[in-house]
């Protein structure tokens, strides 16, 4: 897909700051999303674990419904549900992503603005629920009644993906810096309560002309273990679910792009994983 930040980037007023003139969903999608990886795992998973290829998929926090679009363009039995409750951002992602599909691939795609604790859609082969979002249900009685919403919104050997990040610095205030293409991306912990886990993190971005974006977007988290999360899905009835997490380099210490199934948890300052759960 044609990068939506490069298409503003086009578009210069030199009477504005780069700060002014940015798009924060496109700075998101480039800084934060990776749906070509993300559902790559989910296909590789999903064909292992039910011996056949998925087809229909829902995108829970769906934002910008950028893995919503690329799903389509996969296959042409393809079909994807996106669920937001911001309807603003699901008009961005109308606009600057769903527009760039053939007519027959937005056949294939629907956007629903509602809260994913109360949707209603068909039965669908995955659903995933990935940036952390669901994390913003601090309860558990609410973690398990949107789990159990979950499930019944699969087909009987559905699967569901969720993501989550673990290791020491998530009970710490920090920040951690990446450049990108035309700009600084900056994620903040910024308070964190050590008696409810509760995380207040924020995304921040800087452009070479100096200017800046605070707090581009907030989240208000609880952090949860994974082993508590899987507790939660055998409550609601999953009938397996596992853990893949992050492989590291031996030598370096260095994140790898790679997930492999394990109960096992070497002590890294900050790692990141995938639950997978079948109905």
């Amino acid at each position: 897909m044609t990068s939506a930040t490069a298409r503003k980037r086009k578009q210069i007023d030199s009477s504005k700051t780069m700060a002014e003139q940015a798009d924060l969903h496109a700075l998101y999608q480039e800084s934060v999303q990776n749906a070509e990886f993300e559902l790559d795992f989910i296909e590789a998973t999903f064909k292992e674990w039910c011996n056949r290829k998925p087809h229909s998929m829902r995108e829970d926090f769906c934002g910008t419904a950028l893995s919503c679009c690329e799903w389509v363009t996969r296959n042409d039995k393809n079909t994807a549900v996106g669920v937001d409750f911001e309807q603003s951002v699901l008009d961005w992602g109308k606009e600057n992503n769903v527009s760039r599909l053939n007519a027959e691939q937005l056949s294939r795609i629907e956007l629903i603005h509602d809260d994913v604790l109360n949707v209603n859609t068909s039965k669908v082969d995955l659903i995933q629920a990935f940036n952390f979002s669901y994390w913003g249900f601090k309860q558990r009685s609410t973690m398990l009644a949107y789990f159990k919403s979950l499930r019944e919104s699969l087909v009987d050997d559905g699967v569901l993906f969720l993501d989550f990040f673990g290791g020491s610095e998530c009970y710490q205030t920090q920040k951690e810096k990446r450049k990108l293409d035309g700009f600084k991306y900056i994620w903040e912990q910024a308070e964190f309560n050590a008696l409810t886990n509760e995380l207040t993190c924020h995304i921040h971005f800087r452009f070479p002309d100096k200017s800046k974006i605070r707090e581009a977007f907030t989240y208000e988290w609880r952090v949860w273990g994974p082993a508590e999360i899987r507790d939660i899905l055998a409550e609601a009835g999953f009938s397996k679910h596992a853990i893949y997490r992050q492989e590291f380099d031996p030598k370096t210490d260095e994140a790898l792009d790679e997930y492999i199934m394990t109960d096992e948890g070497e002590d890294y300052a900050c790692w990141l994983g995938y639950i997978v759960a079948q109905k």
